[in-house]
């Protein structure tokens, strides 16, 4: 499949734009991933615990590959308390229950290897380069790697985060007016599996949100476009999550989803709505970026976004049985 570009191909500071890929996947624990990400892009292994390991120096940065759970890895904090005042007995009783909680750990994701998929979080890649990192999709797919339509257990997803363009409100409001009307028309494409539509991860924006952000009227400054965001979506579960991207505007906004520890802050957008689709030939990070552009392509064109958002508007606004019989008979159905 060809590599689409994008409308607008540099960032604000003139430099290609790059996009942040993580895929999920069953068949690969993290040792077998990281070694395989190693022979494809180079780097040095750094293993952080026996189910969390880095890549480090690709021609990229730092890939992290790693079990998709928090009870495989070594809780942080714990580790990093401090001991100093305390009497060598109490230090030692501290270093006996860190060992303690280590090997615990490690066995926890023993046992779950297989059971939680392999998560691999990609450094940000540019643009024009995602057909080179679409190599260890097929490489991922030779070794055996397990996708969204293996299993019925298998809620496996892959996630795009396009670098902004702009950080400024018209633009970013007009990205998710783009999205909101093709919202539907990326799940048919997609064909979003019924396990991943039943579980949270990726949900759609409900109607009552849509229609305030697609309305002309509605002309926000930036912080009201963010807390009018995080009053309709109170949650991390969106298809298209903009929680990074607001913690990275506004470091200092006081809604506690912008300070969660899964919210980390960054210029991109954060797009949720891809299955893993590992067993199918030919899928990669290209097949999912070109349905993105397509949104991209949307917003950059004015008149055409104004348009279909008045389009939703009266359609929108008509009373339920009108909006039935629309969908029953097509727009040009009988009287």
């Amino acid at each position: 499949m060809t590599l689409q570009a994008p409308p607008n191909r540099l960032n604000k500071d003139g430099q290609p734009r790059c996009v942040g890929v993580e895929i999920e996947f069953a068949g690969l624990p993290p040792r077998e991933t990281a070694e395989l990400v190693r022979t494809l892009f180079g780097g040095e292994l750094n293993v952080v615990s026996p189910h969390r390991l880095q890549v480090e120096g690709t021609r990229w940065g730092e890939f992290g590959i790693e079990l998709d759970t928090q009870y495989a890895h070594p809780d942080k904090a714990l580790l990093e308390e401090q001991h100093e005042s305390d009497s060598e007995w109490a230090r030692q009783q501290h270093q006996r229950r860190v060992e303690f909680h280590q090997k615990t750990r490690e066995l926890i994701g023993d046992m779950v290897t297989g059971l939680v998929p392999t998560e691999i979080v990609c450094p940000p890649v540019p643009w024009d380069e995602l057909e080179t990192l679409d190599s260890l999709f097929e490489t991922l797919r030779e070794k055996g790697a397990k996708g969204t339509d293996a299993s019925l257990l298998y809620g496996f997803g892959l996630h795009l985060n396009p670098e902004v363009e702009q950080l400024d409100v018209e633009y970013l409001l007009a990205m998710m007016r783009a999205y909101l009307l093709l919202a539907s028309w990326l799940r048919d494409e997609i064909k979003v599996d019924i396990t991943r539509e039943m579980l949270p991860h990726a949900n759609p924006f409900h109607k009552e949100y849509a229609l305030k952000v697609l309305d002309a009227r509605y002309q926000p400054d930036l912080d009201t476009f963010i807390n009018d965001y995080l009053r309709y979506n109170p949650t991390r579960n969106r298809e298209l999550d903009l929680l990074p991207l607001f913690a990275h505007l506004r470091p200092d906004h006081p809604h506690e989803l912008l300070h969660g520890e899964l919210t980390k802050p960054r210029p991109t957008f954060h797009y949720r709505l891809p299955n893993a689709q590992l067993s199918q030939p030919g899928w990669g990070s290209v097949v999912e970026w070109n349905r993105w552009v397509e949104v991209e392509k949307l917003a950059a064109n004015t008149e055409v976004l104004r348009a279909r958002c008045d389009e939703y508007i009266a359609e929108h606004s008509k009373p339920w049985w009108a909006r039935l019989k629309t969908k029953l008979l097509g727009p040009f159905g009988a009287a």
